[in-house]
């Protein structure tokens, strides 16, 4: 199939981009060399309706689809990565109360998120289950009217910020319910709920201005309101979740990827050596060549999965995969290339290429490793016949 944009999706594509030129460039040096969240930023994708692009409009959002949601990431990350994840967590966390959640749960949450009022996280991940994600030690009991919860969330991004934080936790640690993956239920935690803290920072190669914390929860106390879904729908939940957001990762890598293709190809055009610019010199312009390339077809299939997965294609969670996949190891290939062309100049913090390498590795681990990504690939490859 062929994507086109459309006029609406150009439109908005163009004007993040100039914002993204504009106002978010300048600071992305600098979010990175101090390693704080730029809440600045947070107030300008907010005021520019940037993050009411995943919400529904009946809520004060804008209704975007996933493909339009994930152009605003990528125009974004482009530039800033940091930047560009803010609206990546922010629909990740939000995305289970979207697809489980009550209208009067959405009421009482999304209006605030829509507006960056609030951030959204999502705690899934634990020290003991990363790839292995049902592994989960983080337990829920039934408390009254309500659910005590205890345990504690690792590599949560954006978790130290958030306001609403969905957390998964075991609600039957029976056999036959860990079988059957109904061992599983989310919640909504709020900061400020007693017992439910941060007890540390991770210090990190890429995404740096992104605090990505450890959460713990000790006799954290959350009414059955706060419950998403059905009791035992957790890991439906999660995987659900998964199958919309890996996208967002894939725009992030995208990003990052043309941005640095950019980079390059400016600096190929200025630098001169052996008496012409180095981009008329072969080896650099097949280089150029493969970068945009490799860029170029991370791209496409990015759209053509947003578009499946949107139109509820049976195999959306391959397409997820595919695009995450392939983008993640396209970001980190054309970062490492764009270094190569600045030669030193691509290895110190004068130029932004190496910054674009640090941060482009984590597509390659967040949101389901290349590995994982690989395993749900190649397993409906083997149920569908090819």
């Amino acid at each position: 199939m062929t994507i086109r944009l459309s006029d609406e999706q150009r439109a908005l594509r163009d004007a993040v981009r100039q914002l993204a030129d504009e106002r978010i460039a300048p600071r992305a040096a600098a979010i990175d060399a101090s390693g704080e969240f730029p809440w600045d930023v947070v107030e300008l994708l907010a005021a520019q309706d940037v993050l009411a692009l995943p919400y529904p409009v009946a809520h004060g959002g804008l209704g975007g689809e996933l493909l339009t949601v994930c152009l605003a990431v990528e125009q974004v990350s482009r530039v800033c990565a940091t930047s560009g994840l803010i609206l990546v967590v922010q629909e990740l966390g939000s995305l289970p109360l979207l697809l489980a959640g009550t209208p009067e749960q959405q009421a009482r949450w999304f209006p605030d998120l829509a507006a960056g009022r609030a951030l959204a996280a999502f705690a899934l991940t634990e020290s003991e289950a990363g790839s292995d994600a049902a592994a989960i030690r983080t337990r829920a009991v039934r408390d009254g009217e309500g659910w005590r919860i205890d345990g504690a969330k690792r590599f949560i991004s954006q978790g130290n910020v958030a306001r609403c934080v969905t957390v998964f936790a075991v609600t039957d640690p029976s056999p036959e319910a860990v079988r059957a993956k109904r061992h599983i239920s989310c919640f909504v935690v709020e900061q400020g709920t007693p017992g439910f803290t941060t007890v540390r920072l991770e210090h990190k190669m890429g995404i740096r201005g992104s605090p990505t914390a450890e959460l713990l929860f000790q006799d954290v106390r959350v009414p059955d309101a706060n419950r998403v879904g059905d009791v035992g729908e957790g890991w439906s939940i999660a995987m659900r979740t998964l199958d919309r957001s890996r996208p967002g990762v894939a725009a992030q890598a995208v990003g990052i990827a043309q941005g640095a293709l950019e980079v390059a190809t400016r600096y190929a055009a200025e630098r001169r050596q052996f008496g012409k610019a180095i981009g008329e010199h072969q080896m650099v312009a097949a280089m150029l060549a493969d970068m945009a390339t490799r860029t170029e077809a991370a791209r496409q299939l990015l759209y053509t999965a947003c578009e499946e997965i949107e139109a509820g294609s049976p195999a959306a969670a391959r397409w997820s995969a595919m695009c995450k996949l392939f983008a993640g190891d396209t970001a980190m290939a054309v970062t490492t290339d764009a270094v190569q062309v600045l030669g030193g100049y691509g290895y110190i913090t004068e130029y932004p290429v190496e910054r674009m390498m640090r941060d482009a590795k984590i597509t390659q681990l967040y949101e389901g490793t290349q590995q994982i990504q690989r395993h749900v690939i190649g397993r409906d490859v083997l149920a569908r016949g090819g």
